[in-house]
């Protein structure tokens, strides 16, 4: 081999390992690729605010029956919905003008739900209501309704037609007692109830009734409850909200039931039933309506079937056949195959009032102005069929 051949390959070797440099110099100068910033997390959504929910009650919450009753249902809105709702509550407002001063009052504290628990606060709360239509009212026990204002009751007269059939079985007189508060059909048609209860095991049983025109008067209530007990009553019965009925037939030696909450603590020798009111049920249903945007106005009463209504803690000494009954009763409450109000029923006249095998309906049994045949007397300011 020449030299010239010689010199041509080291030139073409050496270009070569020339070019190889430049490329590994390229490959070596590049930039490394920036890797991509993570996104910003998105902003947690603001928490909404908790629903402020008001109830007013005619009596004290202490008074171990009616706004006692309420009131439990309201701390049962609490523990259900937590943090989502902030409740509070007034006590003793009497019906009339300041119970549209004390809505208007809850409703300036930013409350959208306000729960009036009486009967006379439905004309006040109709006037607070059609001035504050960003606020939602429920009045229970009333009849009037607007588009921010709707009715809610209990089926009381289950508790004491219940009421009734044990207090037919225990009484040994054959007269019971009862203790009215105001004299509303409501309140006409609970006493009537327990009569035709009591008349399942006792037809020929007389009901006296004594009445106090108040909610929660426990002064009144004794001297009602005394004057029963002393005109031949040794069971007695009450419409009325503190346990002073019971702890009068206990202090006389009688029996007696409890009223819208478990009373047997005021008169353990006394008791033999308390007809409660469960309104917890209601309650949490209305506030998760408000929560969830699907409230609407309307009217509802609630009974045995709906879970607010109930006969319990029986006394001991309660025969075996009145329990029977008894449990045939609800069984049937629930199923909505028992009828209370089933004729025939005449009113203490001896005019029928209903019909042979007619069931009362609820307009029927919401215009109850006159005392059905075993209750003596006249319902003041009512008036016979």
């Amino acid at each position: 081999m020449t030299d010239h051949p010689k010199r041509s390959m080291l030139k073409l070797a050496a270009l070569a390992a020339a070019a190889s440099a430049l490329v590994a110099c390229g490959k070596k100068d590049e930039p490394a690729p920036v890797a991509a910033a993570p996104e910003a997390a998105a902003p947690a959504p603001a928490k909404p605010d908790p629903l402020k929910v008001a109830f007013f009650y005619v009596g004290p919450v202490g008074d171990g029956g009616w706004s006692f009753a309420h009131d439990n249902a309201r701390k049962a809105v609490e523990k259900e919905f937590g943090d989502r709702v902030v409740t509070s509550f007034v006590e003793s407002v009497p019906e009339g003008a300041d119970a549209e001063r004390v809505a208007r009052d809850l409703a300036s504290q930013g409350n959208k739900l306000i729960f009036g628990t009486s009967f006379g606060f439905m004309e006040p709360m109709l006037k607070a209501a059609a001035d504050l239509k960003d606020v939602k009212f429920e009045h229970a026990t009333g009849y009037k309704t607007s588009e921010n204002l709707r009715t809610y009751d209990s089926r009381t007269y289950e508790g004491a037609y219940m009421a009734g059939v044990i207090a037919g079985a225990m009484t040994k007189t054959g007269t019971l007692g009862v203790v009215g508060s105001v004299p509303i059909p409501e309140v006409v048609r609970n006493i009537n109830s327990f009569t035709l209860g009591a008349q399942f095991f006792n037809p020929k049983v007389k009901t006296k009734v004594v009445w106090v025109n108040d909610w929660h008067n426990p002064p009144k209530e004794t001297e009602a409850a005394t004057a029963l007990i002393n005109g031949g009553a040794d069971v007695l019965f009450q419409n009325t909200d503190s346990p002073a009925v019971l702890k009068t037939a206990e202090s006389m030696g009688k029996r007696a039931f409890g009223w819208d909450s478990d009373m047997t603590a005021y008169g353990p020798k006394a008791h033999l039933g308390s007809a409660i009111i469960d309104w917890a049920p209601y309650y949490i249903k209305t506030v998760g309506e408000v929560l969830d945007g699907k409230w609407t106005t309307g009217q509802s009463w609630w009974g045995v079937k709906e879970g607010a209504i109930d006969l319990v803690s029986l006394a001991a000494d309660v025969p075996e056949d009145a329990r029977k009954k008894l449990d045939e009763v609800k069984a049937g409450l629930k199923a909505g195959t028992y009828h209370i109000w089933k004729g025939p029923i005449s009113d203490n006249t001896g005019k029928e009032v209903l019909p042979a095998d007619a069931v009362a309906d609820d307009k029927f049994l919401g215009a109850i102005t006159y005392y059905v045949k075993g209750v003596e007397g006249k319902v003041p300011g009512g008036e016979q069929k």
